[in-house]
């Protein structure tokens, strides 16, 4: 069961799959089955999601043998926000923080602000969260990959 306030698996599994490619070296393509393998997110979920993640710019994709997925911009300017609102949409805790939407009990309410300050400070934090600063070594494309030139950049490395 979901609690209320948990991220949804669309939102951790894009998050996993753009950790993966943050830890290979710049360029790196990746097939989508490795980074399913790697990060345990099942095949046909992460189909969708990467496809999501392509159409927002934050990955780009490679067809092919040797095709995948790489970062679609340098992992300093992707935030796990970034990630976020790429899958899910914007971020909204309560209505009470849509300015588009007039809740009945507005006037007066005492809860607005509390819902407002907590959203801000989530979005704060999910601002600051960079790619580069989480990437894991231990996620490094094995031994043994080959180099591959893809979309007109030099040459790279892709995990087998």
């Amino acid at each position: 069961m979901q609690h209320p306030l948990q991220i949804s698996r669309k939102i951790e599994y894009g998050l996993r799959a753009m950790l993966f490619m943050a830890s290979q070296p710049a360029g790196t393509v990746v097939s989508f089955r490795e980074i399913a393998r790697r990060m345990k997110v099942p095949e046909s979920f992460l189909s969708k999601i990467m496809k999501t993640l392509a159409k927002q710019g934050l990955a780009v994709s490679s067809r092919g043998s040797h095709g995948g997925y790489a970062l679609g911009k340098p992992a300093s300017e992707i935030s796990f926000l970034d990630v976020i609102e790429a899958v899910e949409g914007p971020i909204q805790l309560n209505v009470c923080t849509d300015s588009h939407s007039a809740c009945s009990l507005s006037f007066g309410c005492t809860m607005s602000s509390v819902w407002r300050a907590g959203q801000e400070k989530m979005l704060e934090v999910f601002r600051a969260a960079k790619l580069d600063k989480l990437a894991m070594v231990s996620l490094r494309a094995p031994a043994g990959s080959v180099t591959l030139t893809v979309l007109g950049q030099a040459p790279q490395v892709m995990a087998s």
